[in-house]
């Protein structure tokens, strides 16, 4: 292992830059500029906000009926591939429950976003 050594002005430089790209970074990533239907959400927002069971949204993974991402266990759907199982009927829920689900995670992400801010 190599270890590097720099003096303590040239490091709280870096460390300044960096926070002020970290800045950057999180502010262009605002949720009111992404395109609603390039959301993700997780199964248990599915569930909760259509109002349908873990069963039903496993038996559509397994069916292929529904497109989705693994990540560590956990299963991410695109709020477009929900809207196109509520237009062809596979998922039995309103376009209300669709509003809160998508207005519940703007919120949900706006709350984290706040909170590592506050660290």
């Amino acid at each position: 292992m190599e270890v590097i050594t720099i003096e303590t002005r040239a490091f709280k430089e870096l460390e300044a830059k960096i926070d002020a790209i970290a800045d950057f970074v999180a502010n262009s990533q605002t949720t009111d500029n992404i395109n609603e239907d390039d959301i993700w959400v997780d199964s248990y927002e599915v569930c909760t906000f259509l109002k349908i069971s873990e069963k039903t949204l496993q038996r559509l993974r397994v069916a292929g009926d529904i497109t989705y991402s693994n990540i560590r266990g956990r299963y991410f759907y695109k709020i477009s591939e929900i809207k196109r199982m509520l237009e062809n009927r596979l998922i039995k829920s309103t376009k209300e429950n669709l509003k809160d689900l998508v207005t519940n995670h703007k919120l949900y992400v706006k709350e984290r976003r706040n909170i590592r801010e506050d660290k």
